[in-house]
């Protein structure tokens, strides 16, 4: 018996935002960044606030980051996706055993919180350390998704009294999304830092209206 085999010619829409070229993602190739939907809870799900793994208080100093999320017009973002994760405090990406996915890499020192409505997110962690026997900065790294946009990375949150945070390092920063330089305040118990982030700045092919 022989198979009929009958073809079918699909026709799809390119729909391209204002000012973007349809042929780019916004923001440019980012190696790792789809590790921001492995996240475990649904995305319209994501809390605002999340403490990421390893998080103590016993013989610690845990920083606790927050901020707002704002749009390109300067107006509070809601339901922006962010995905951070860092090394441990020996300078490594150490993940768990049964660890699948990105997080073999990124290491389990990871979490994903969603803006809310007033564009606020937070984040409690243990500071990383900078990379063994490198001269980078410790740093946090992070990724975005926009609400019908792809994702994307900006830049690192780095400490603004890290020693390896040198001034011609900061001068090359490129401050995707503003910049990510965080001065840290001891409040007693913990470490508290402030980083709004602007959508869109020095965001390479970002629409425009």
């Amino acid at each position: 018996m022989k198979a009929l085999f009958v073809g079918l010619v699909l026709t799809c829409q390119v729909v391209s935002l204002p000012g973007s070229d349809p042929g780019k993602k916004v923001g440019g190739p980012c190696e790792g960044c789809e590790a921001i939907y492995e996240s475990p809870i649904a995305f319209d799900q994501l809390p605002s606030f999340v403490q990421l793994p390893g998080v103590t208080w016993e013989g610690k100093k845990p920083l606790g980051i927050n901020g707002t999320v704002y749009k390109a017009d300067g107006t509070p973002a809601a339901g922006v996706i962010i995905y951070i994760y860092h090394t441990d405090e020996t300078g490594h990406y150490t993940a768990k055993a049964d660890a699948k996915g990105w997080e073999k890499r990124h290491g389990s020192i990871r979490g994903w919180v969603r803006t809310d409505a007033n564009g606020f997110y937070k984040f409690g962690t243990l500071r990383p350390a900078p990379y063994p026997g490198h001269s980078d900065p410790a740093h946090i790294h992070v990724t975005v998704k926009e609400p019908d946009l792809n994702e994307y990375y900006i830049d690192e949150f780095v400490f603004d009294d890290d020693p390896l945070l040198t001034t011609e390092k900061r001068r090359k920063l490129e401050n995707r999304g503003g910049s990510g330089i965080v001065k840290l305040v001891d409040v007693g118990n913990m470490y508290k830092g402030e980083r709004n982030i602007h959508l869109g700045k020095n965001i390479p092919n970002y629409p425009t209206k």
